[in-house]
């Protein structure tokens, strides 16, 4: 049973996904960095170095929103950052931001569906995606196009909330994420739903070792999972 925004609406999950982020898209940067307390912001910045020896020329932003990834990605002095989303209020939110950072020569942001890619085989470097694979209609036919893109030797870099395992912060966590975050969402967003959600892709999200394994089923290899802030977020690798 796929998880979604809306209830009581007949749409599939994408269609309902791109609905919610047009919905918040002109508030999502400020409840991203409040309702992570402002860490979303350092656990980019450490995915991203996890790219450095690898010097990526050609890089893909899945799921890419307002574009902070795709922008975080230009320490890593690429001659491109190609931005896809499925959400036009996103994407607009994104554009903006670029243009007035100047950065419009560097980052190219572009309406794009994560399952089917339009963009040839073997054509990137590196492919990265924050806080987006849980919101994928179908999680397996959206690795293996992305795995498809990516050029042969190349890494997939990608950042997801993840379930904390210990006590007392797992209790603590969970506490949050039902009660409190959904609240602060409902009022700075203005839309409940979106941040109902939220909690509810990240318990229905398989990750650690069982997100793994779906990255080695599509194909990837050398896997590796990096737990972020007693476990709140993990870091993905996997390479082609």
């Amino acid at each position: 049973m796929s998880v979604v925004p809306y209830k009581n609406q007949n749409d599939g999950k994408k269609a309902q996904v791109a609905n919610m982020f047009n919905n918040i898209s002109k508030r999502y940067d400020l409840l991203n960095h409040v309702l992570s307390l402002g860490i979303d912001i350092i656990w980019r910045k450490t995915a991203i170095k996890m790219l450095q020896k690898d010097q990526p020329k050609m890089i893909l932003d899945i799921a890419t929103g307002t574009g902070d990834f795709a922008i975080e990605a230009l320490a890593l002095n690429p001659d491109k950052v190609i931005g896809v989303d499925i959400s036009e209020g996103m994407l607009a939110e994104g554009k903006k931001k670029i243009k007035n950072k100047k950065l419009d020569h560097l980052i190219e942001l572009q309406m794009g569906d994560s399952e089917k890619l339009l963009f040839e085989d073997n054509k990137f470097d590196a492919v990265i995606v924050s806080f987006g694979v849980r919101n994928f209609e179908n999680l397996e036919k959206g690795l293996a196009d992305m795995y498809r893109v990516l050029k042969p030797g190349g890494k997939t870099v990608i950042v997801e909330f993840s379930k904390p395992k210990k006590f007392p912060f797992k209790q603590a966590y969970n506490f949050y994420f039902k009660y409190i975050l959904p609240q602060i969402g409902k009022v700075i967003s203005k839309d409940q739903s979106a941040y109902t959600y939220l909690p509810e892709s990240v318990q229905a999200f398989p990750d650690g070792e069982d997100f793994l394994a779906v990255l080695k089923k599509v194909g990837f290899t050398q896997t590796k999972c990096k737990p972020l802030t007693f476990g709140i977020s993990s870091i993905y690798i996997g390479e082609k």
